[in-house]
């Protein structure tokens, strides 16, 4: 059983929400290289105990964190060519920065270009100089790591002798592949899929080292994984047993959300539904490994679309909007209490339950202590009062300004209407002026016992700043900032305020 620190072992804490496709560097997109450990020490520096990122998986079409070709493997693409420089793997001349066009915007295709090169320039060397001691760690990585590995490397070699496509497009051989037609795609293309290996094992030491420097820093780090897995991913072409599809591996239906918030034809995700019956057979234990996997690469673990679990939106296949739907009943308590026996009970996790909330989902997060989610954006955005205003909130729960999917605070506040933006100046007491932080100081002083603030807010900036449109398909995930924007007057005010509401 792994080591898992409980989340009653925190008293108040607060920390800063952003991903580390944001961080500062010049490689055209952020990565777990010198602009990691800066953003940590400003952290520390800060006061600060908690870092959330959003989801650390290898992003298929639209970039989207939510969206990866594997609940197990780790986004190539913050690999730091600076630390591969350390180990040997480049040479200074490997390197030369690329030309970017804006530094507060990643450009994924060129970004994915030009790292591709560095890294199989890396791979290369690594093939034929690298130290024994390396090989070594290398080799043990692998093994320890088979139980996903083999499948996830082999899947995106296959799906790179495709250019690319989805594997229900590959030919009939592959698309549902024998344990022998695995095995001899493998030896036929044995380089692809070492180099797939080679760089989850340069992901995941890159990774280990950044989560100890801010462990060690006693900063936890806050994961985040989707309910739901993507088509296009070796989840399901590994495993079709355990999804709800046809014959062919097209899905019978598939996941999103009813008209919101957001959107008023709701959310048309995508994603193939489980079939609960098929991992309950199993005793959930696909789930277990994602969970468990998790906790060894975070401290504590936000779940998406926790409701989910309860019941879920159910799309048929095929339809263009999400509004057809129904809702489904899901596993419940059962799975949980799978996982508690596997990994104990008190698990660190956090459920967003936002949206459409209803009593059984807020009995299943309670039956398990798991916090909650307040975000202060929502709170204003309703004449009425509601769960979100700091007055209602409960200490089992997090409170944030907004979110990856909010505007940034000061992007809402001037597009809001004339009564939120009246009820938000008035409940914080504050001008617009002071927005930013007038949302900031209401977050620290809620009473919730964890408060999370997007950088952006932080940093005061507005709605070109912000992380995530949804439902929108293009133009997401590509905020950035430079090393000059972490302001140490923000920095300090930051923390005597983290003092004076003891987090």
């Amino acid at each position: 059983m792994i080591e898992i620190a409980k989340l009653s072992e925190t008293p108040r804490y607060s920390g800063v929400l952003v991903h580390p496709s944001s961080f500062p560097s010049p490689y055209g997109i952020g990565d777990f290289g010198p602009g990691a450990y800066e953003f940590i020490d400003y952290l520390a520096d800060a006061g600060q105990k908690l870092w959330q990122i959003l989801p650390l998986g290898p992003t298929g079409f639209g970039d989207s964190p939510y969206q990866s070709f594997s609940a197990f493997a780790g986004q190539p693409l913050f690999i730091s060519p600076d630390l591969l420089v350390k180990d040997g793997l480049l040479r200074e001349t490997d390197v030369e920065a690329p030309s970017v066009r804006d530094p507060h915007k990643v450009d994924y295709g060129s970004v994915i270009t030009y790292k591709t090169t560095l890294y199989k320039t890396a791979f290369a060397r690594f093939t034929e100089e690298a130290p024994q001691n390396l090989k070594k760690e290398y080799d043990a990585f692998v093994k320890e790591q088979e139980i996903w590995l083999f499948d996830y490397a082999l899947f995106m070699a296959v799906k790179e002798e495709h250019q690319g496509r989805c594997w229900l497009e590959w030919e009939d051989e592959m698309t549902d592949p024998s344990a022998a037609a695995k095995k001899k795609w493998a030896d036929e293309h044995q380089d692809a899929v070492n180099y797939y290996q080679f760089l989850q094992f340069l992901f995941f030491r890159q990774w280990k080292a950044l989560k100890d420097y801010a462990n060690k820093k006693n900063i936890r780090i806050i994961g985040d994984i989707p309910i739901f897995v993507s088509l296009d991913s070796v989840d399901v072409w590994a495993d079709k047993s355990l999804y709800e599809l046809d014959e062919k591996g097209y899905p019978l239906a598939v996941a999103g959300v009813p008209p919101d918030y957001f959107s008023a034809t709701g959310q048309l995700w995508g994603n193939p539904l489980y079939d609960w019956k098929a991992h309950k057979k199993q005793d959930y234990d696909w789930w277990i490994r994602r969970i468990s996997h998790q906790f060894s690469l975070v401290d504590i673990l936000r779940i998406d679309h926790f409701r989910g679990f309860c019941s879920y939106w159910s799309v048929p296949y095929g339809q263009d909007t999400a509004i057809g739907g129904k809702w489904v009943e899901g596993p419940g308590e059962d799975l949980f209490f799978a996982i508690e026996r596997k990994l104990g009970k008190g698990l660190p996790i956090i459920a967003e339950d936002l949206g459409i909330i209803t009593e059984d989902v807020e009995e299943l997060r309670d039956q398990f202590a798991f916090p909650g989610m307040r975000v202060l954006q929502f709170a204003f955005d309703d004449p009425n009062d509601n769960i979100m205003m700091p007055h209602n909130h409960i200490e089992n729960c997090i409170c944030y300004t907004g979110t990856h999917d909010n505007d940034t605070a000061k992007g809402w506040y001037y597009t809001a209407s004339k009564a939120a933006q009246k009820k938000a100046r008035g409940y914080m007491n504050t001008g617009a002026a002071d927005i930013s932080w007038a949302f900031i100081r209401t977050a620290l002083s809620s009473v919730a016992q964890y408060a999370v603030i997007p950088l952006q807010d932080i940093m005061g900036l507005g709605s070109d700043a912000r992380m995530n449109f949804p439902g929108r398909s293009a133009g997401n995930w590509c905020w950035r900032y430079t090393s000059d924007q972490l302001d140490k007057d923000w920095q300090h005010y930051f923390k005597e305020l983290t003092t004076l509401y003891h987090r």
